[in-house]
């Protein structure tokens, strides 16, 4: 290994080992991909049924690597962010080592660079600093010109292209990142990362370079407000043309969500090394075990198919409450009829208040209120790894003055909301209602409240109606991210009989949201005017 002490000679000048006076990437004529792809075909493959061989780039990484490094009339490399997202298994760890080594080393390093390695834990960023010491152990001519520290998992650059440049793996502690100043980062499996701070600490701190990349390579994050899906969806705008950002990229093999998961054009889309180097034995063996365990059928969809969808079962697939988020018209839901859900939350958390109006065809349009605390918006965010802070400032929650839910200002817009709405009733979860009933009656106002029970009898015909709006894609909801988020946290707990309701005890998350719109659906019902019967309907025509 080229781990050494302070002023020990390299061995190429002890004659110890020979060096090409031109590396293959140094070949003129070669664009700025080019030699990055030369580069990396020199490197030799450590690991798997390979190892021993030098690595080939594949058509999908080639189309990949000549994408981020394409270079405009004045040879600059436009592309700032570059984002792979693949299935797992799929060769990404090598191909980021190499990667993350022609930054360090190789034709894309430059003077006094700072190469990182971003990961959830230290142990998981370490993973590419032990392969990029692999592949420096048996790449001799690039091992003689590093040093590398194993306790600190760094690596110095002591001579050639790269000279006083340095790689070191970092975890998600991002409290201590901000004096970085990044040439070059390799985020992996971002779409794990508890929160979104390493990654915008990171991000931020490459402004003082001239021309920096970030690059993140993940499985799909499970949730639409998670930072890897917010990027995966700006690419998916900048790829259609719909944003015009030369500094993004995107590169995405992922199975359509409406593709059946058993089928070899689902694993081939998510998989592009599938026959190659992953193994098609193995995803036929986990699909078999995915379709006769439905509990293992989430997470096959999330990690073999890369589709953004939780690993645990949900109560609402997320490919049938995506259909139904076309958005409401405001303007022309004031003075409608509407039946309303509200569920108080504690001192502390999510407050929800859903109204529901009908429409055409027993449709409804759905509009969503959410309160917290504005003292403790940031602490919650943390707590739940939520973007709340993020949200509100959006305005998709109200926060309320002080570290408490002031019962007084959510009844205040609750009464504003039947000023501006032909609210027909509120069903309420009993919890904490005596406190608001007693502020709205300072208003002096009539709010028809109703009571609902949140056991299974009153319950279960709410998660059904519920369950079979979205089905048949009866309701708006405007993809308000809040309610998005309660969605994909509800689960579903039955009794003896079959009966169901939502559990906030094992939901992953806040669900009061959709408990409200479920409460709001079911009054609507309640609330129908009884059908007339037809022998009634004919004495009036005649």
């Amino acid at each position: 290994m080229a781990t050494r002490g302070i002023g020990a000679k390299a061995l190429s000048e002890r004659g110890k080992i020979d060096v090409r006076p031109v590396m293959p990437w140094e070949e003129p004529g070669l664009s700025r991909a080019g030699r990055v792809i030369a580069f990396l075909e020199d490197l030799p493959i450590t690991a798997g049924k390979l190892a021993g061989t030098v690595m080939k780039i594949r058509p999908w990484q080639r189309e990949f690597i000549e994408a981020v490094y394409a270079e405009d009339d004045e040879g600059r490399r436009p592309v700032r962010t570059a984002v792979l997202s693949m299935a797992r298994k799929n060769g990404k760890t090598q191909l980021a080592a190499g990667i993350a080594l022609a930054h360090l080393c190789g034709p894309e390093a430059e003077p006094r660079g700072e190469v990182y390695s971003a990961a959830l834990t230290r142990d998981q960023a370490a993973k590419l600093f032990q392969e990029m010491c692999a592949i420096l152990a048996a790449h001799p001519e690039l091992d003689d010109r590093c040093n590398i520290i194993r306790f600190n998992k760094q690596i110095e650059v002591l001579t050639g292209d790269g000279q006083g440049s340095i790689y070191a793996a970092l975890s998600a502690d991002a409290g201590s990142k901000m004096g970085l100043s990044p040439s070059f980062v390799v985020y992996d499996e971002l779409g794990s990362a508890p929160n979104r701070d390493l990654f915008d600490a990171l991000d931020t701190a490459t402004g003082a370079r001239d021309n920096p990349l970030m690059m993140c390579i993940s499985t799909q994050a499970a949730a639409d407000h998670h930072v890897f899906s917010e990027l995966i969806d700006y690419g998916e705008r900048v790829n259609s043309g719909d944003i015009d950002d030369l500094s993004f990229h995107l590169t995405l093999y992922a199975a359509p969500q409406d593709a059946d998961p058993w089928s070899r054009e689902a694993w081939i889309a998510a998989n592009p090394a599938l026959a190659d180097f992953r193994s098609l034995d193995d995803v036929q063996r986990q699909a078999g075990q995915a379709r006769l365990v439905p509990s293992k059928e989430s997470a096959f969809r999330n990690l073999i198919l890369n589709q953004r969808v939780s690993a645990v079962s949900r109560f609402i697939h997320k490919a049938e409450w995506d259909r139904c988020k076309a958005a409401p018209d405001l303007a022309y839901l004031a003075g409608r009829e509407c039946y309303g859900g509200l569920d108080l939350s504690g001192s502390r958390d999510l407050t929800a208040l859903v109204l529901a109006f009908p429409g055409e065809g027993r449709s409804f349009d759905i509009v969503c209120q959410f309160f917290m605390p504005e003292a403790s918006i940031a602490e919650r965010s943390n707590e739940d790894r939520v973007p709340y802070d993020l949200w509100a400032k959006q305005g998709f929650i109200t926060l309320i003055p002080g570290s408490t839910i002031d019962p007084s200002f959510v009844a205040m817009n609750v009464f504003n909301a039947t000023q501006t709405y032909d609210v027909r009733t509120i069903a309420y979860d009993r919890w904490r209602i005596e406190d608001l009933k007693r502020e709205l009656g300072l208003f002096g106002g009539n709010v028809p409240l109703e009571p609902f029970g949140q056991g299974f009898k009153d319950m279960s015909p709410a998660v059904d109606m519920l369950e079979r709006s979205v089905a048949e894609k009866l309701i708006r909801h405007g993809g308000n991210p809040v309610l998005n988020m309660c969605a994909a946290n509800a689960v579903i707990t039955r009794d003896p009989a079959g009966s169901r309701k939502m559990d906030k005890s094992k939901a992953s998350g806040r669900i009061d949201g959709l408990v409200a719109l479920a409460m709001a659906l079911q009054v609507s019902g309640r609330h129908e005017p009884d059908a007339m019967p037809s022998c009634l309907l004919e004495m009036l025509e005649d």
